[in-house]
């Protein structure tokens, strides 16, 4: 709806474009960054806005968003809490809420309810696992975008740490999607009351009406408390799964975590569309299937490997070691299973889909086998492992990204200038730690066979130190060889952190005026040339094999985040000029190599996400020759290359492969691993992992799942454009996850899942 009389022209330097609505607390509009990227803006309401109590509330909801900005939620991208009329800008969401969705077309069923019952309990896993409670789940504060289902509005809800917010005679919420436990006692309320309000939506969406509907909003919250739901018109293989979301004890319930892996194990329609096919037996990792995801048809399910034996822990992780792939089960499940089981076999499914620990089309036989590389071989004496690496602020924990030398490991990352580790069995030689706060996205540089090369960050009280550098560790000893100031443009230039490079046996760095390339040595930190960057430009390092691109663009596009016209130079490895310039249509973001040429995926500016890919521009470097091709569709998540295949991981978990010479969509495959980055390429296996450590093994051959682990960590699953978390030591699967966690296990046998 279109801007009102009174309405302010912008907020906090965001022109405004229309109304979105408004609500109890504030007014939400439409409006652009500098950049064009849509934004929501929530205004509070200027009567609220001199109550205490209110901006108690809205700090918290501040709070409590920018703690979560998943792959499930709208990210926060500025706040003013302190202003004299608070505001908050959070990410575009496009598409109708649930409750909008349900009047204008009905009830959901088969395939897209159980999508979005999926969605939800993604959203709460995330939301749960960084410690807040939404307390406020309805169908007016789920949007339907057509990436899956988007959990909005965090105004009453709060930290599980926090004490509740004092709100005398008043119980805020909505009585036919609020637990028993928040009508009665709303200081006790939990992560397990977002599970009984999730029961609830899903029950809306699938009938129309909420399973404890009265006349009277006092009759509604009495049936919450004391009545049975009403479930009579939802299917039947749903039914049992919410009904134990709906259990009036807390303890009852699954958690968000378990709820979707009973979600997942339901057939693929729910039973509605074919009670006796194939669908209702498929394994979890299988079923998933996203509603624009290539249709494959599954092979039978096979018995998972047994899980390897975890390494004791050693005496220099700080931690002891934990069984991978082996998680608590609450009291109820087994029972739960059991129900479920029954139901659908009922519908004719059998209970294929419920046996935990079953990978489609990998059982750790003869199939499982070509994981491994020909001839390759596990580190002698290896054990699956599971490690942490303190670094130098233990109050802000990472992610780290590793190399492989033989059964030599070397990681860094954040707090972590380089550590050396055992592939064997994750002990530590030595860590190099950094003192300062970690830049995102910043982790090792490289390695050559003796040198390892990080970054440093200064410590906040240390101002005359450079703020950032790239330091240079004997690969041996662990001591530091050298060390040199960085620039900090590459992100802004290429999309990427990529302010330093190891090529060949030297390092490649920008100089910290962020005005020149300089060469050393690797070892010795020699410098071998030079090299200026072109009048007004602000450049990065770009491999392409073993040759090396300067990829520059304008000083004011680079200042403002908006590179429109980047430009190609050939480097001369040997003396560090610059060859020809070679102009690249639009912004683009270097994938690889292909056929000799280098890949960039083109960015479509303007889009209601960050980061759209909307075409494949091919370089030839000798002939300067720039091929275009243009994408069927926009992509968005994280992009990666292997071989000559481009990947697109969308946050959800969807996996698509894009040939780069057409543009062609190869394959599409929805995982179930959301917000993943790769892929790593092994023999006949692709590798993708998120921030939790969850790892999928996809062929490339047409992306049908492998084998997928369970998390190992908690982390947000919502971040793009990471780069890729897994490394192989010959057979080896090492994976890096948030908090600084590193774990490793045997291609041949993967952990089991659930």
């Amino acid at each position: 709806m279109s801007l009102r009389a009174g309405d302010p022209a912008e907020i906090g330097g965001y022109p405004l474009e229309a109304r979105l609505g408004s609500g109890g607390m504030g007014t939400v509009f439409l409006a652009r960054t500098s950049s064009g990227r849509p934004v929501a803006i929530k205004l509070i309401h200027q009567q609220f806005a001199a109550n205490d109590e209110f901006r108690i509330r809205f700090r918290r909801e501040v709070a409590a968003a920018r703690r979560v900005s998943g792959a499930f939620t709208a990210a926060v991208v500025d706040a003013a809490p302190e202003a004299e009329q608070p505001w908050m800008a959070t990410t575009y969401i496009q598409g109708p809420t649930l409750s909008r969705r349900i009047a204008t077309k009905g009830p959901l069923d088969g395939a897209e309810l159980r999508r979005l019952a999926i969605g939800l309990a993604e959203a709460l896993r995330d939301i749960h696992r960084v410690g807040v409670v939404h307390r406020d789940l309805k169908p007016s504060n789920v949007v339907l975008s057509p990436e899956g289902p988007r959990v909005i509005d965090f105004g009453i809800s709060r930290a599980v740490d926090q004490q509740t917010l004092t709100l005398t005679g008043r119980v805020i919420g909505t009585p036919p999607f609020m637990s028993p436990e928040q009508l009665q006692a709303p200081r006790d309320v939990g992560p397990q009351s977002d599970v009984f309000s999730l029961g609830t939506l899903v029950a809306y969406a699938a009938t129309g009406h909420g399973p404890f509907d009265a006349e009277s909003p006092y009759i509604v919250a009495y049936q919450v408390v004391h009545g049975e739901p009403s479930l009579e018109d939802m299917p039947a293989a749903l039914r049992a799964v919410v009904e134990s979301c709906l259990a009036k004890e807390p303890d009852g319930r699954p958690s968000a975590d378990e709820l979707l892996v009973l979600l997942r194990d339901l057939p693929a329609d729910l039973g509605q569309a074919d009670a006796w096919g194939v669908d209702a037996g498929r394994t979890r990792d299988v079923i998933t299937q996203h509603h624009f995801a290539t249709p494959a048809t599954p092979a039978p399910a096979t018995p998972a490997p047994t899980a390897p034996t975890t390494a004791p822990a050693g005496p220099d992780t700080g931690s002891a070691d934990t069984p991978i792939g082996r998680r608590p089960r609450r009291r109820w499940r087994p029972v739960l299973a059991a129900a479920v089981a029954v139901t659908v076999a009922a519908i004719g499914g059998g209970v294929a889909a419920l046996v935990a620990g079953s990978f489609e089309g990998n059982s750790g036989g003869d199939k499982g086998n070509s994981l491994a590389a020909p001839g390759a071989a596990l580190p002698d004496g290896f054990k699956s492992w599971h490690k942490t690496v303190p670094g130098g602020r233990p109050d802000i924990p990472d992610e780290l990204r590793c190399v492989a030398r033989g059964d030599a490991l070397f990681c860094g990352g954040g707090g972590v200038v380089a550590t050396r580790i055992r592939a064997r069995d994750g002990s530590r030689l030595w860590t190099v730690k950094s003192p300062g706060v970690p830049a995102n996205g910043m982790y090792l540089v490289g390695a050559t066979d003796d040198t390892v090369i990080g970054y440093r960050f200064a410590a906040q009280d240390a101002p005359q130190n450079p703020r950032s550098e790239v330091v240079a560790i004997d690969a041996n000893n662990g001591r530091e060889l050298w060390s040199v100031p960085s620039g900090a443009q590459s992100t802004a230039v290429i999309g990427r952190t990529q302010d330093a490079l190891v090529v060949g046996s030297d390092v490649v760095t920008v100089d910290a005026s962020n005005s020149r390339f300089e060469a050393r040595n690797a070892h010795s930190g020699q410098v071998t040339w030079t090299s200026p960057f072109p009048a007004g430009t602000q450049c990065a390092p770009v491999p392409v094999g073993p040759q090396l691109v300067a990829m520059c663009a304008k000083d004011e596009e680079v200042n403002a985040f908006a590179v429109r016209h980047p430009t190609l130079y050939p480097v001369d490895r040997a003396s560090g000029t610059l060859g020809r310039p070679i102009a690249v249509n639009g912004p683009a973001v270097p994938m690889g190599i292909a056929n000799g040429k280098l890949v960039l995926l083109q960015v479509h500016l303007g889009g209601t996400e960050l980061d759209r890919y909307n075409g494949v521009a091919r370089v030839d470097t000798a002939s300067q020759k720039v091929t275009y091709s243009r994408l069927a569709t926009t992509y968005t998540g994280t992009p990666g290359m292997a071989g000559s295949t481009v990947y697109v991981s969308r946050q959800t978990g969807l996996v698509t492969a894009l040939d780069p010479a057409t543009g062609r969509e190869k394959w599409a495959r929805q995982t179930g691993v959301e917000g993943a980055s790769g892929p790593v390429p092994g023999a006949d296996a692709l590798y993708f992992s998120s921030a939790t450590g969850r790892v999928v093994a996809l062929s490339p051959h047409d992306g049908k799942p492998l084998w997928t682990t369970d998390p190992q960590a908690d982390g947000l699953t919502g971040q793009t454009d990471a780069s890729p978390r897994v490394t192989l030591a010959g057979r080896a699967v090492i994976v890096a996850a948030a908090k600084n966690t590193l774990f490793a296990f045997d291609a041949q046998k993967p952990p089991k899942s659930g």
